[in-house]
């Protein structure tokens, strides 16, 4: 991580120090706009650099580059390179950026892009000209980011620039809160996901990908464990446009193909992108209790195996969706609403049975609260398993693994918690070491519990972890759904009752009346 040196000799990252100084030219803007603003400007500083360094080598004209044309676009699409014209280059920006329609320029700057790099059509900002923004903090801002990774080589420009625009991403999450949540999943948690899912090869999907998260930290799971990244190929999709642009944005500042990462308003539900695809991992974090989920238009859709999901809310749907798309031995890890592994609501718990005794579930890991910024319903992850003797792990059909980390984390403030790298660590050992044959996994009290499916069954399906594991489970037992609905009917009820009794007394005064 790039460090730079502070006046009372202390280091802070170069990100926080970046982000400090873009807060302060915010002014009255609405985070939720400054963040197209602000990254906007970072993906252009990114493709202008590796346009740059390239450029360079064909202009010099040595070697390979022998005879090359500095101007020519394919030379460009050869080296997998974005190219930018001249009027969208950073030197060029940064020539312009004390004048009073710099706005314009960035915005020509972003229309030049999209026309010369078809992948990148109706992606890039062009807010840059509106009148809530002045000139001179735009201006301001163009210098900024112009010191990022200023004179390195691309793959160090990539590096930098990719850590900052994901620093970025989760600081706008924080500013924006609960609107916040809706296009980003907290790094501490998709850490976890794919440190316990470990994608090193394959297919990986993710069908409702908010700003691409789970799909940059599967390419690193693979860089960091000296793997080669370009054995996994992603697939997403992304009803919300907005949030799309900055996946493509996310993904392309990291090298990363998002050809496959689609977008329609529609939501995979009703228009899913990729209907053939079976991919060797899923990865999701879906809306949590989501009720506007066009349920009642799809009753009779085949991928409910296991039981038609309730219309009131999508968790069991988005299971049989993951389900749908895996390969015969594929694995999905996700995020669940905890009130899932109880919910009796609709047939939910006739849903839940099936899959445990079709041998699908393969580990439960409660979490903590205050990890997830648009939300304090409390979650957990699942893990499931096409196949659970399929030779690579070893063969656990008959268990389930529970994880209770209810007491992991740490605040970084009031209102958010996120995991240590050794709470990743402990969470993720314990899973492997319980799937690995040469594991040496064995059950701690209040922590971990591998379960039979015959308990699984004494407990009625219920999955929370705290009832295995032995820790106090009454927070877990509370399904807000269930709950509310119970209410609900309780004082529909009501409501009825007293409409009955108003009926009897009217009919009685008007008798009394005639008599």
């Amino acid at each position: 991580m790039a460090k730079a040196k502070k006046n009372n000799n202390t280091e802070e990252p170069i990100e926080k120090q970046l982000w400090k100084a873009a807060d302060k030219l915010r002014k009255n803007i609405d985070a939720a706009e400054y963040k197209h603003i602000v990254l906007g400007l970072i993906f252009l500083k990114y493709i202008s650099d590796a346009f740059e360094e390239l450029y360079i080598k064909l202009k010099k004209g040595e070697g390979e580059y022998a005879g090359a044309d500095p101007e020519d676009k394919d030379e460009y699409k050869a080296e997998n390179v974005f190219f930018v014209p001249e009027i969208a280059r950073w030197s060029y920006l940064q020539s312009k950026a004390k004048l009073p329609e710099i706005g314009k320029v960035v915005d020509n700057s972003m229309d030049a892009i999209e026309k010369d790099n078809p992948s990148l059509r109706d992606v890039l900002p062009k807010v840059y000209a509106r009148g809530n923004l002045d000139p001179t903090n735009l201006g301001g801002l163009i210098d900024l980011v112009g010191n990022i990774a200023l004179g390195d080589a691309k793959a160090r420009s990539a590096d930098v620039l990719g850590h900052v625009f994901e620093y970025f991403l989760g600081e706008f999450a924080l500013a924006e809160g609960k609107k916040g949540g809706q296009f980003y999943t907290p790094r501490s948690v998709v850490e976890l996901l794919v440190e316990m899912l470990e994608p090193y090869k394959g297919r990986v999907f993710d069908p409702c990908c908010g700003s691409g998260g789970m799909f940059v930290q599967s390419e690193k799971f693979v860089a960091d464990h000296r793997g080669r990244v370009n054995d996994i190929s992603i697939y997403g999709q992304e009803s919300n446009q907005t949030t799309w642009r900055l996946a493509k944005m996310n993904l392309a500042i990291r090298g990363i193909d998002s050809s496959q990462v689609k977008w329609n308003n529609e939501g995979s539900f009703l228009n899913d992108s990729h209907k053939d695809l079976k991919a060797d991992y899923v990865i999701a974090n879906p809306p949590f209790n989501d009720s506007d989920w066009s349920g009642d238009l799809l009753r009779k859709d085949g991928r409910w195996k296991y039981g038609t999901p309730p219309t009131g809310s999508a968790n069991y749907a988005w299971i049989q969706h993951f389900l749908y798309h895996l390969s015969p031995s594929g694995q999905a890890g996700f995020v669940l609403a905890k009130g899932a592994l109880t919910s009796k609501t609709s047939g939910e718990g006739d849903i839940r049975k099936e899959l445990i005794e079709a041998r699908l579930v393969d580990c439960i890991v409660n979490l903590p609260a205050k990890l997830f910024l648009n939300t304090q319903i409390p979650a957990s992850l699942w893990f499931l398993s096409r196949n659970k003797a399929n030779g690579k792990f070893r063969n656990r059909i008959d268990e389930i693994l529970f994880i209770d980390a209810r007491n992991m984390g740490h605040l970084i403030n009031r209102r958010t918690r996120e995991f240590s790298t050794e709470d990743i660590a402990a969470i993720a050992g314990t899973y492997h070491n319980w799937r690995n044959p040469d594991g040496d996994y064995e059950d701690v009290k209040g922590f971990c519990n591998s379960a039979s499916i015959e308990r699984v069954r004494e407990l009625d399906y219920v999955l929370t972890p705290g009832r295995y594991v032995g820790l106090p489970d009454d927070e877990d037992d509370f399904d807000f759904n269930e709950r509310f609905s119970k209410l609900k009917a309780e004082f529909e009820e009501q409501l009825k009752e007293e409409a009955r009794l108003n009926t009897l007394i009217t009919e009685n005064l008007g008798k009394v009346k005639l008599v």
